[in-house]
């Protein structure tokens, strides 16, 4: 059995499945409450229900991961021959996910280094990404957390939701709180800042908000290497002609995925989320 540091991080990340059993990455589930009926994000629920239930206004709310699933994780991941383990998770703003897997990591069998990415979807995937690359290049724990760092620190997210309706119920907007009232008239932009989902414009119209955050997008791309990803929660059509417009502008695109994000991220977001994560190599 080869001894090897491994990479887990939580089911936000919205990695491709292909890219996760490739490069060994383990994804811890959140769970998702709709109704009176605890479902993990991933396994349990489809972004098609949890769109349904938005819809018809049905309570929905999401949770942790518990110590104790963090803590049969690592042992798990240790048992299949990890020397350490670097555990990355979306950002302690949004959720207190990093705080339970810090309490588990205390009593892994092997050393386990818990990071903040201040991060999610997949500008958390990522970062991931990044820590697996080195890690399977026989990297140390320590190399594989400076990389996943060294990619948060570049990567820029952009979203566009139809209201701000879904992230005022959940508490999710931070800053953006005060411009509320008048930011549900509007279309409005977000990003992600320090951490936080903050609100970065308030645009008129749906089809002038999507063009600006591919015009965000591309600003922040430039010419530079890039990897790309677009999001959608029940908007396909828009994530697909999105990133085929980012396909044709990016000279520099390496990678660019399309995924609907999944029930934590779209409780929040509601349906006809679009957003763009722009990663630099």
């Amino acid at each position: 059995m080869s001894r090897h540091v491994a990479i887990v991080t939580d089911s936000t990340a919205y990695l491709p499945p292909r890219a996760m059993e490739r490069h060994g990455i383990t994804a811890v589930p959140l769970t998702v409450v709709l109704g009176d009926q605890a479902l993990e994000e991933g396994t349990e629920i489809s972004t098609r229900s949890l769109a349904q239930a938005l819809q018809k206004r049905r309570p929905v709310t999401t949770s942790r991961p518990s110590p104790q699933v963090f803590a049969e994780t690592y042992r798990k991941v240790a048992e299949s021959g990890a020397c350490g383990i670097v555990s990355l998770h979306l950002s302690a703003e949004l959720s207190g996910t990093y705080d339970a897997a810090v309490l588990a990591a205390r009593e892994a069998p092997v050393p386990v280094r818990v990071v903040d990415t201040g991060m999610v979807a997949m500008a958390l995937g990522f970062c991931a990404l990044a820590a697996a690359q080195v890690a399977e290049a026989g990297g140390t724990v320590d190399e594989a957390v400076t990389a996943a760092e060294k990619r948060a620190d570049g990567t820029s997210a952009f979203f566009y939701v139809d209201t701000l309706d879904y992230l005022r119920r959940g508490g999710r907007i931070g800053a953006a709180q005060a411009l509320l009232g008048s930011a549900l008239a509007v279309k409005p932009l977000l990003q992600l800042d320090a951490g936080r989902i903050d609100l970065l414009e308030k645009v008129r119209t749906a089809s002038r908000a999507i063009a600006r955050l591919e015009e965000l997008a591309a600003e922040r791309a430039g010419s530079a290497e890039v990897d790309i990803a677009v999001h959608h929660l029940a908007a396909p059509d828009r994530a697909a002609a999105l990133a085929d417009r980012l396909r044709a502008r990016l000279p520099g695109l390496a990678d660019l995925h399309v995924s609907e994000v999944g029930a934590v991220i779209g409780a929040h977001t509601g349906p006809g989320l679009l957003g763009a994560v722009v990663s630099p190599r």
